[in-house]
């Protein structure tokens, strides 16, 4: 028994030391949760099993945060008498200067050391001998972080209660289940219950004390039913039966306690509590056991098990059921702790070195985290990051996509004649010629309408400058989430300023040199490439489709190749010209003229050499605008890389040790978070 005593104990300091930084259970240890609606006698069960009244009371919701309530089993002072010294002011909220009524005096005249007492997590070497302040207590923290409305609160309160009328015991108390908000709650409070609750029983190794009051249906039982909800077997889910003496006259909870009802593996245990007007009374909890054993002893349905019925049952049967629990428990509870340790080992030797004191030391530090950050930047821009994952692509793979994917696609879509159409191609033309109609196809018209589709390039150019940005300020993001500058928040954050302002920096001269580059293919249409499909093959091919069209030869069906017929270039069989249409609108009359109008668009039907020469155009823009499209795909990602990425893997440390290697700021860069000082 003193070794399950001891586990008990052991596993209060682990809760403790996870309570003190802030973490709830995170290796899921072994618990009694205690859940129940808000008028199930909740409060009265804990104070029974503690022999001691010390819970808040009241109308509503009275436990508005966890209490982690650790019973203590400690031998009588009357057979192993110790000393102890106790110090502070006499002030009323020092329940150290506060008598006891266990505080007797010794012969040699020191103080006994007091029977019971409570001790707070918050309050660490703080006795509190009278329970009546540990209630005062509880009320005052609670409001601390919950306000005196009516809200509620996830953060525990640690209360460890020593006394030889206790087994050793550790018990949750949460908030009891309510329905609808009253006052001042909050209008989603039963949410918010429901939640925590949930948050705390869902875990497989809490064993779940669901309190039900008996003189009501247990089909409605609010602790029963949550339960279920997360423990349908009922396989660690124990019901505690209150107000058992309340129950209507020949009525019992004998089928309940057979399991013939809802069966829990656990079982139940009824017990009698005090009520409302036992507690207006100050009738003691030791007169409430007297009676409510007297009361199983003396009733027809339960005296046969009375032995298995009332309140020191059930704390025997939970200290047994805890102890069993943490037993069955502890290897994974060890392996969990394990590898806890060993994560946060890593995490600890990730945060560096302890400062070193003096300037040099800070200096020291500054220098081996830039050293290290542009040596990762420059490994995970050319892929040899050691930290290589299959999951995703990253750093240089993800700006390679940008460019052969993304750019290169978003530019080869570009189709010069969903802008041009042949309409604004014969204007072009006739624009081009003046007043004298062109003998040869215009080189001015196709100039005009090039330089046009070559300046559409520029846009998506740029877009991709601003992309590759983009995963630049992600790779920085990446680099800046180690644990490393979780330790130095300020020199995290001024990183990232002075690297966000080095790669805006260096915007300016890609983005010019990118848009000199669509400039420099706008600039000089160099029909003379040896890709490009000059005039004399373009009126070629022309001639050759209409000569096809006017005499269609037989074409086999089963080599028939739609890619390979030549468009319909047969003119149409009334030929207007030009400024056909407006002629043709006015009446026929001789010597009839009329000046233009203000506006004149190119307007009838083509002729055959009208339909020729467009497509020659057509034919031409779309073979050089091909030719500049490849070039562009090819040398605006040499400019992004000559000016924004090889810039930044090259001069970023030197930007770095430039605004950041400064012994003045060397203090305030190198303040630890509070996590890594706790």
């Amino acid at each position: 028994m003193a070794m399950d005593a001891s586990l008990i104990k052991t596993i209060n300091k682990l809760q403790d030391a996870f309570s003190t930084v802030g973490v709830h259970n995170p290796v899921d240890l072994p618990q009694i949760v205690v859940i129940g609606s808000q008028s199930s006698g909740k409060s009265s069960v804990l104070e029974n099993i503690v022999g001691r009244d010390f819970l808040p009371r009241g109308s509503g919701i009275v436990t508005r945060r966890p209490l982690v309530l650790q019973l203590i089993n400690r031998p009588s002072s009357s057979s192993t008498a110790t000393t102890t010294t106790t110090t502070g002011s006499s002030s009323p909220r020092d329940p150290q200067s506060l008598p006891s009524s266990d505080a007797k005096k010794q012969p040699n005249g020191e103080k006994k050391e007091p029977e019971e007492w409570g001790e707070f997590l918050h309050q660490p070497g703080v006795k509190y001998t009278d329970f009546n302040l540990i209630r005062e207590e509880i009320v005052r923290d609670t409001e601390l972080k919950t306000g005196k409305n009516a809200g509620i609160s996830p953060l525990p309160i640690n209360l460890r209660v020593y006394s030889p009328n206790v087994l050793t015991l550790t018990l949750v108390d949460l908030p009891g289940l309510t329905k609808l908000p009253v006052g001042d709650q909050p209008k989603d409070i039963e949410r918010q219950i429901k939640d925590m609750i949930v948050k705390y029983i869902t875990k497989p190794n809490a064993i779940i004390l669901a309190v039900t009051a008996a003189n009501t249906d247990l089909a409605n039982s609010d602790g029963l039913k949550l339960a279920r909800e997360v423990d349908p077997e009922g396989a660690r889910t124990i019901g505690v039966l209150t107000k058992i003496d309340l129950m209507d006259a020949g009525t019992d909870v004998v089928d309940i306690l057979a399991g013939r009802i809802i069966p829990l593996r656990l079982g139940y245990v009824p017990v009698v509590n005090r009520g409302q007007r036992d507690i207006d009374t100050k009738k003691s909890i030791t007169r409430s056991l007297e009676g409510e054993r007297s009361f199983f002893e003396n009733h027809p349905a339960y005296k046969s098990k009375a032995q298995y019925c009332g309140t020191p049952y059930l704390s025997r049967k939970l200290n047994m059921i805890l102890m069993h629990h943490i037993r069955n428990t502890l290897p994974e509870i060890k392996a969990k702790i394990q590898a806890a340790l060993v994560k946060y080992q890593v995490e600890l030797a990730g945060l560096g070195d302890m400062l070193g004191e003096g300037s040099a030391g800070q200096a020291s530090i500054v220098l081996n985290i830039i050293t290290e950050f542009c040596n990762e930047f420059r490994t995970i821009i050319d892929g040899n990051s050691t930290d290589l994952t299959s999951f995703e692509l990253s750093g240089g793979a993800r700006i390679s996509f940008v460019f052969h994917e993304l750019f290169a696609n978003g530019v080869k879509s570009l189709d010069p004649f969903d802008q041009v159409k042949d309409v604004d191609i014969r204007t072009i033309l006739y624009n081009s010629s003046g007043s004298s109609p062109a003998l040869f196809v215009g080189t001015t018209a196709f100039e005009v309408i090039i330089k046009q589709q070559i300046k559409r390039l520029e846009d998506p150019s740029l877009r991709c400058v601003n992309i590759v940005f983009e995963e630049l300020v992600r790779i920085l993001t990446q680099l800046l989430s180690k644990h490393l500058f979780k330790r130095f928040p300020d020199l995290k954050d001024r990183f990232y300023q002075v690297v966000l302002n080095f790669y805006r920096k260096q915007l300016n001269p890609t983005n010019k040199l990118v848009q000199d580059l669509i400039a420099m293919e706008s600039c000089y249409i160099n029909t003379g490439h040896p890709d490009f499909l000059n005039g004399h093959k373009a009126m070629a091919v022309i001639n050759d489709r209409v000569n096809q069209a006017k005499n269609p030869q037989p074409v086999d069906p089963k080599n028939r190749n739609v890619a390979n017929l030549p468009p319909s270039l047969e003119p149409e069989p009334t030929n207007n010209g030009f400024f056909g249409s407006f002629f043709a609108s006015k009446k026929k009359r001789a010597g009839a003229m009329e000046p233009p109008p203000a506006v004149l668009k190119a307007s009838g039907n083509l002729s055959e050499r009208e339909q020729i020469e467009t497509e020659v155009i057509k034919l031409l823009i779309s073979s050089y605008f091909n030719i500049v499209k490849r070039t562009v795909v090819d040398t605006v990602p040499k400019a992004i890389m000559l000016n924004l990425v090889n810039t930044s893997k090259e001069e970023l440390q030197r930007e770095l040790l430039q605004e950041l290697y400064k012994t003045e700021v060397l203090d305030e860069l190198l303040k630890e978070s509070e996590f890594t000082q706790n």
